[in-house]
């Protein structure tokens, strides 16, 4: 009988580093995702992660402390700052960026300032890919690799939705999940890292229609996927939502001039005005300080007339460049000459040019910023310069509130006091962030608290395994097992110890049943609850074996490809090989428009 397990429900960045956590304390771990792909939210992060007096601001001899960082936060906290948790946040914030790069080879070795921040301490990498794909891709790929390699201490299942956590009072004993039609229960700690609320619009228990009906009318730059789910099990639980009306609306979501109407919006990277990038109204003016906490930016365009476009210039591109191809490939962005950009807004290129030296004269400290903006980069702004450009409007984009939880990652009941076997990471955590987050802060939340989960929760397993209890009943099994052996000394033989096995007699579990008596079932602490097949879904679930690529023969024109650009037929390139992607479309992580920008075309370098 193999060891028990912990289960993580969710496989983004705060799940996986739980996971990865656990198997690195030795404990075995199940990781169950309602999605056909790890990644949530996490993979779209664009800015990078936080961190204080790492070794990349020592390097770049960056006069930051902990302390900056914990009065930043608190600061943009507000009113809803919960010390306890701002205090793990910012004190571990060095180790989980070093944790990162020393144990899956990440390249964080760049730094920039967000809006909120006093220092530089946004963390990405050289290669310029978005740093929520690089770190959780990293993470993920290891995962699943290591459920491939060591399969006994860890199973991933994935297309799982979990529908209800199993307790007896405040012992939480497992879960139930849905599985190809098929609900399964399996038992042990359990460590929610499910997401926030920001696309719950239309689920009839809506938390967004209950807490924040006010930005029901805006877009989202969430998943569908993320709809609360955790933390209603939670509630229904006994467990506390606290600061549910935090709702953070990000100013920055990438108008498609397409389908400006979509309720899906892909998020603009606070990097970009991080490195300068200007907001500029239907009037073609400044209105805001561009590196501003988000809800003060996104008031501020509420206070203007749209369209509003965020400008790059040459400078700023160059540094973004993974970023403006990115976008421009998406047809979010495009690159522009000052003069045409003028001509866009409708304000002439002498209007256009007094901005720009109105603001080149700010940031040389000739004259005072009237937004009170303090930082500039990539400077000069001149007409005669290329642009890159894009459509912006706010967008609800993550979740402050959630289930209430200790220092310690623990969930906390009506009490105060925290479930035995019940831990929460990532964004479905409230208070972490208090009443508004900083950039850079997701990621950062999703690996310190998903270590800390791991690590409380690896903690609780071994002095359960070390006590003889197993989750579920609190029978326990190591004892049941001891009562079964039977332990002889032969007195005619010196030195002979003889041992029975009294199978027959052992205590029966007091849970609904036991791994060992379904058929096919490899989970130790799984019960198959729909008697109707006996596999376990774990296995069900493991990869198939890898098949050697090869390149097909047949060979296609582009002219044959473009044809396939709809729903019912949509033909992609990538790398000289044309797939049919029509029945994938439902399973892409970014969505079905992430597939459909590139229907009938040419995806290698995007």
């Amino acid at each position: 009988m193999s060891p028990p397990r912990v289960i993580v429900v969710g496989g983004g960045l705060s799940g996986l580093s739980a996971a990865h956590t656990l198997y690195l304390a030795g404990g075995n771990v199940l990781v169950l995702d309602k999605q056909g792909f790890f990644g949530g939210n996490s993979t779209k992060a664009t800015s990078g992660i936080n961190g204080a007096l790492t070794r990349t601001q020592v390097d770049s001899k960056i006069q930051d402390s902990v302390q900056q960082f914990y009065d930043d936060t608190m600061k943009s906290a507000r009113d809803k700052a919960r010390p306890d948790l701002i205090k793990v946040l910012t004190y571990k914030s060095a180790a989980a960026v070093e944790w990162l790069q020393d144990v899956f080879g990440l390249d964080l070795t760049l730094v920039s300032r967000l809006g909120g921040h006093s220092q530089p301490r946004t963390h990405r990498g050289h290669d310029a890919k978005f740093p929520g794909m690089a770190i959780t891709y990293a993470l993920m790929q290891k995962l699943e690799d290591l459920a491939e390699t060591d399969p006994e201490r860890v199973k991933i299942i994935k297309k799982a939705r979990v529908t209800k956590i199993n307790s007896e009072g405040n012992h939480v004993t497992g879960l139930d999940f849905e599985y190809e039609g098929k609900t399964y229960t399996e038992y042990g700690p359990v460590i929610l890292a499910t997401g926030g609320y920001a696309a719950d619009f239309d689920s009839p228990d809506s938390l967004l229609k209950k807490h924040r009906p006010d930005v029901l009318k805006l877009s989202s730059t969430n998943g569908t996927h993320a709809t609360g789910d955790g933390q209603k099990m939670v509630m229904a639980l006994g467990g506390n939502g606290i600061d549910m009306d935090k709702v953070q609306v990000h100013p920055t979501g990438l108008v498609d001039p397409k389908d400006p109407t979509s309720k899906w919006k892909f998020l603009a990277a606070e990097a970009l005005r991080g490195e300068g990038g200007l907001l500029l109204n239907a009037d073609g003016n400044r209105f805001c300080d561009e590196l501003g906490h988000r809800d003060y930016v996104s008031g501020e365009m509420f206070k203007n007339k749209f369209p509003i476009r965020l400008v790059l210039n040459s400078k700023a591109s160059k540094v973004l460049d993974f970023h403006t191809r990115h976008y421009s490939g998406r047809g979010l962005m495009k690159k522009i000459t000052g003069a045409e950009l003028a001509k866009e807004i409708g304000c002439g290129p002498e209007h256009l040019q007094k901005v720009f030296k109105s603001y080149n004269d700010i940031a040389d400290g000739k004259t005072k910023d009237p937004y009170g903006k303090k930082f500039f980069h990539n400077t000069p702004f001149d007409i005669n310069d290329d642009f890159h450009v894009a459509l912006m409007e706010p967008v609800v984009h993550f979740t402050m509130g959630g289930v209430e939880i200790d220092d310690r990652a623990r969930v906390l009941n009506k009490e105060g006091k925290p479930f035995e076997g019940l831990y929460a990471c990532g964004e479905i955590a409230g208070g972490v962030h208090g009443a508004n987050r900083l950039g850079g802060s997701s990621l950062l939340g999703c690996v310190v608290y998903g270590r800390v989960a791991g690590d409380t929760a690896a903690e609780y397993l071994f002095q359960k395994v070390l006590s003889g209890a197993v989750s579920g009943s609190g029978s326990s099994t190591a004892a049941a097992r001891l009562n079964q052996i039977s332990l002889h000394i032969d007195p005619n033989t010196p030195g002979k110890l003889t041992i029975e096995w009294n199978g027959g007699n052992a205590a029966p579990s007091q849970g609904s049943g036991s791994a060992e008596s379904i058929p096919g079932q490899t989970a130790t602490h799984s019960v198959l609850k729909d008697s109707a097949s006996g596999q376990d879904p774990g296995t069900v679930s493991k990869p198939a074996a890898k098949k050697e690529f090869s390149i097909p023969e047949k060979e296609f024109t582009m002219e044959e490809v473009a044809a396939h650009n709809t729903k019912d037929s949509v033909w992609v390139v990538v790398k000289g090989v044309v797939m049919d992607v029509t029945n994938f479309l439902e399973d892409h992580p970014g969505g079905v428009q992430a597939v459909m920008n590139f229907a009938g075309r040419d995806a290698t370098e995007e």
